[in-house]
């Protein structure tokens, strides 16, 4: 038969091959691992990071405006609010009254950065600390804003800043979980975690963030059931692991590698966990530097000392969620108390990990996902709050690889908008890549036909004022 010469059924059948050929090629592509030329020197080889979520008020805490007591009760300029999008707790009201903080604020005597009262712990210690006035995101609800800060995208089901930081260096200790997260529960608060703020999204499972519980057994059902010998555990776990290398060899699912993987660490926590739980070793004037709470689980406090035992242990990203900040109403009761539950406990992680040498090569992040209004939801009179402000907030490092004692970007007189220096949250998150070895710009991972990256397809530059 000439060459050119073929009838319909072979070009089916031949154009069915290729598509075949073409989707399993797409498959294996999506699966696998980009090679590392992302990998660049690095300063910091894990990182604590501190989400306090809800809304801290910059205006109370970190961005001292003096000078705002002189329009205190007066009407926010419309020069200064522009057509920034406000909540619908707020764009109702028919006036916006500037409320200026009432608490002082105090120099570091070696810095001369000032700090709330409310944070007078912290303020000891803030020689160590960078210190980001200028931060901003376009979101104003909660859930997209705090997406948005930890995936880089307001959409869900992204991969967490975490599972990117696991999938790109590994574990440095293979006994535990190589991203975990928890959650303090002292404050009474209806806002919501979600899980998909520690999922590994499109990255591999094994890559997603592991959640400790707020009890000395932070991890469930890690004890084997009685009669149930380690060795015995061993033995189940050899004989999974051969039946899904079987099941893999059929059908080359890169998700039964995952599991397999799951399945072995899961045993080695059934030691590790406990051992990191144990809080007896510790000595009293631990406890003390932490505060009376740091005994016990659930509390800020306990957490703080936690992630100073996982980092000693090489955990690779630990992330402590913090809940109580969104500030409606009653804000001059309520951030004295929630800031004084995390005050002590902060400074105490700080000078902790430096005492023990790891601040040299542990990066420490404090953030929230959006910061509040200067001027009062609903009436200026002892019940004001603050509604929620994406215009600017505040956040700060300290730790490797980061600048000591300094303070970068500035807000308006107002603390309204960014006047100098804006960093959005994908920024940040390139900072920090860029920190802990990663070149944001060439860590992907493919899938569904997109090179993925955390921090997006728009341009995305680190924020070199604040490297040491």
């Amino acid at each position: 038969m000439n060459p050119i010469e073929f009838n319909r059924r072979q070009l089916l059948k031949g154009g069915s091959a290729f598509l075949t050929y073409a989707a399993m090629a797409g498959i294996h592509a999506e699966e696998s691992p980009n090679k590392p030329n992302y990998l660049i020197p690095a300063k910091a080889k894990r990182v604590i990071y501190l989400c306090h979520s809800g809304g801290q008020s910059q205006l109370d805490l970190f961005d001292h405006k003096p000078n705002l007591k002189k329009w205190h009760g007066k009407e926010l300029p419309e020069s200064i609010r522009k057509t920034q999008r406000l909540t619908t707790m707020t764009n109702q009201q028919s006036h916006f009254k500037v409320a200026a903080s009432k608490y002082n604020f105090s120099p570091n005597p070696k810095t001369g950065i000032h700090f709330s009262d409310l944070l007078h712990n912290l303020n000891k210690v803030s020689d160590e600390i960078c210190l980001i006035k200028s931060m901003y995101t376009k979101e104003i609800n909660h859930d997209p804003a705090i997406c948005n800060l930890i995936t880089g995208t307001a959409i869900p089901g992204k991969p967490s800043l975490g599972a990117w930081l696991n999938y790109g260096l590994g574990s440095l200790n293979n006994n535990f979980p190589s991203f975990i997260v928890m959650m303090s529960q002292e404050n009474l608060s209806n806002q919501t975690i979600n899980s998909r703020l520690w999922d590994c999204g499109f990255l591999p499972d094994s890559n997603q963030g592991t959640r400790f519980f707020n009890s000395k057994s932070p991890v469930l059902f890690l004890k084997n059931p009685k009669g149930f010998s380690k060795k015995d555990r061993q033995k189940q776990i050899d004989f999974i692991k051969s039946l899904n290398s079987i099941q893999y060899d059929n059908s080359q699912d890169r998700q039964i590698l995952e599991r397999t993987k799951n399945y072995e660490l899961a045993f080695k926590m059934q030691s590790s966990i406990p051992e990191i739980a144990d809080f007896s070793n510790e000595k009293e004037s631990t406890f003390k530097l932490y505060g009376k709470d740091s005994k016990t689980p659930g509390t800020f406090a306990y957490n703080c000392l936690m992630a100073r035992r996982l980092a000693e242990k090489n955990v690779r990203f630990i992330q402590l969620f913090h809940r109580g900040w969104d500030q409606h109403t009653y804000l001059e009761t309520q951030l004295p108390n929630i800031s004084r539950s995390i005050d002590q406990a902060t400074a105490a992680l700080i000078t902790d990990l430096k005492q023990r040498g790891l601040l040299e090569d542990t990066l420490i992040v404090n953030s929230t996902e959006f910061g509040r209004t200067s001027y009062s939801q609903g009436n200026l009179d002892p019940k004001y709050g603050r509604d929620h402000h994406g215009g600017c907030f505040s956040a700060w490092l300290a730790g490797a690889g980061v600048k000591k004692g300094i303070s970068i970007g500035e807000t308006d007189e107002f603390s309204f908008n960014v006047a100098q220096n804006p960093i959005d949250p994908n920024a940040l998150n390139a900072t920090i890549l860029h920190i802990l070895g990663i070149d944001h710009k060439k860590f992907s991972y493919f899938h569904r036909g997109l090179a993925e990256r955390l921090t997006g397809i728009e341009e995305t530059k680190i924020v070199r004022d604040l490297l040491a």
